[in-house]
C-alpha cells in the first residue's frame, strides 16, 4: 500500500476535492507543491518519448536526405515540435470542446477565479509544463549549436511563463484557447520547414502558415479584448482574495489599469506582426533575387549558344558553311 501511494503521487494529479453540484458531487482538482513531483515524473516520460521519435523516425529520414549539420539540427527541432504540436492541438481541442469553452465563450470569465479544475484540464497543464521543462536538458542531449541556444531558451522561457502564469493565476480556460491557437500556427510553421528541407523548391506550406499566422493573431487580440476588456470587469467577486485564488480581478474594475493592460497586449501583438512582416519581405526579396539570377543565367546561356553557332560551322539554306562563313571547296572527283 505504501508503494502504491508513492506511485500515485508521481503518476496521478493530486489535490482532488469533491465539489457539490446540482446533480450530486463532482471530483475536481486544485494546484499545490505536490504537482512538482508529478511534473518531474512526466519530464522523464517526455525525455523517453523524445528519444523514441528521434531514433525511430527522424534519424531514419535524415539518413536518406543527407542534410548538412545546420539543416540536420533544424530538421530535428522541427520534427520534434511537429509531433508535439500536433498531439497538443488534438488534445487541447478535445478538452475545450468537451468542457464547453468554445460553445460558451462566457465560461472563460464567468465564476472567476477558476480554482477547481477538471481532471483533464489539470493533467493537460502538468504535461505541458513537463514538456517545456524537459526541453532544457534536451539542449545538451541533442548537442544544439551555441548560436541556437539563446533563441531556444527564449522560446522555452516564454512558454513556461505563459503556461505557469495561466495555471497559477487561475486563468486556465483562457490559457487553453490561447495555447490551441498558438500551437496551431506553430504546427504549420514547422511542418513547412520539414517539407522545405526535403524539397527546397516547395514553399507552398510557408504561404499557408503565413495566412494562418495572421488570422490567429487577429483571433488572439480579439480574445484578449473580449476577456480583459469586457469579461473580467463584470465578475461579481471583485475583492482581492489570494486564499480563494482571486488575485487581480479587482484591478480590471479600474479602467486605467484595464486600458494599460490592453495597450501592452496590442503592442506585443504589433511587435510580433512586425517581425512577421519583416520575415516575409526578406523571403520575397530572396525569392525575386533568385528568380532574376535564374533569368540572367538562362539569357546568358542562350547568348553563348548563339555565339558558338556563329563562330563554328553550321548549315544555312542547305549549304554547309565553314568556320569563317565561306563555303568549303568541293573536291574534284577523279574520273575512273
Amino acid at each position: 500500500q505504501f508503494t502504491a501511494k508513492v506511485a500515485f503521487l508521481f503518476i496521478l494529479p493530486q489535490y482532488n476535492v469533491s465539489v457539490p453540484t446540482a446533480d450530486g458531487e463532482l471530483v475536481q482538482y486544485h494546484y499545490g507543491l505536490k504537482d512538482l513531483v508529478t511534473i518531474l515524473f512526466y519530464i522523464f516520460i517526455a525525455i523517453i518519448l523524445h528519444a523514441v521519435v528521434q531514433e525511430y523516425a527522424l534519424d531514419k529520414i535524415n539518413r536518406r536526405l543527407h542534410l548538412s549539420k545546420v539543416k540536420h539540427s533544424k530538421f530535428n527541432e522541427s520534427g520534434q515540435l511537429v509531433a508535439f504540436h500536433l498531439t497538443s492541438v488534438i488534445w487541447c481541442l478535445y478538452v475545450v470542446v468537451t468542457e464547453g469553452y468554445i460553445s460558451n465563450p462566457r465560461s472563460l470569465w464567468e465564476n472567476y477565479p477558476h480554482v477547481y479544475l477538471p481532471f483533464q484540464v489539470k493533467f493537460f497543464y502538468l504535461c505541458q509544463l513537463a514538456y517545456w521543462l524537459h526541453a532544457l536538458p534536451e539542449l545538451y542531449f541533442q548537442k544544439v549549436r551555441k548560436e541556437e541556444i539563446p533563441r531556444q531558451l527564449r522560446c522555452i522561457a516564454l512558454y513556461l511563463v505563459h503556461i505557469a502564469g495561466a495555471y497559477l493565476l487561475n486563468l486556465t480556460r483562457l490559457g487553453l484557447i490561447l495555447l490551441l491557437l498558438q500551437y496551431l500556427a506553430e504546427f504549420f510553421f514547422h511542418m513547412a520547414r520539414l517539407v522545405y528541407f526535403t524539397d527546397e523548391n516547395n514553399e507552398k506550406l510557408f504561404n499557408v502558415w503565413a495566412v494562418v499566422f495572421v488570422v490567429i493573431r487577429l483571433f488572439t487580440l480579439t480574445l484578449y479584448i473580449l476577456v480583459i476588456g469586457f469579461g473580467l470587469p463584470r465578475v461579481e467577486n471583485q475583492a482581492l482574495d489570494p486564499e480563494r485564488g482571486n488575485f487581480f480581478s479587482f484591478l480590471f474594475n479600474n479602467i486605467l489599469f484595464r486600458m494599460s493592460v490592453l495597450l501592452l497586449v496590442c503592442l506585443f501583438q504589433a511587435s510580433v506582426m512586425w517581425h512577421f512582416i519583416h520575415l516575409q519581405l526578406r523571403r520575397w526579396r530572396e525569392y525575386w533575387n533568385e528568380q532574376s539570377s535564374r533569368k540572367r543565367a538562362t539569357a546568358g546561356a542562350k547568348q553563348q549558344v548563339k555565339l558558338l553557332k556563329r563562330d563554328s560551322g553550321y548549315h544555312e539554306n542547305g549549304v554547309v558553311k565553314a568556320e569563317n562563313g565561306t563555303s568549303p571547296r568541293t573536291k574534284k572527283l577523279k574520273s575512273p
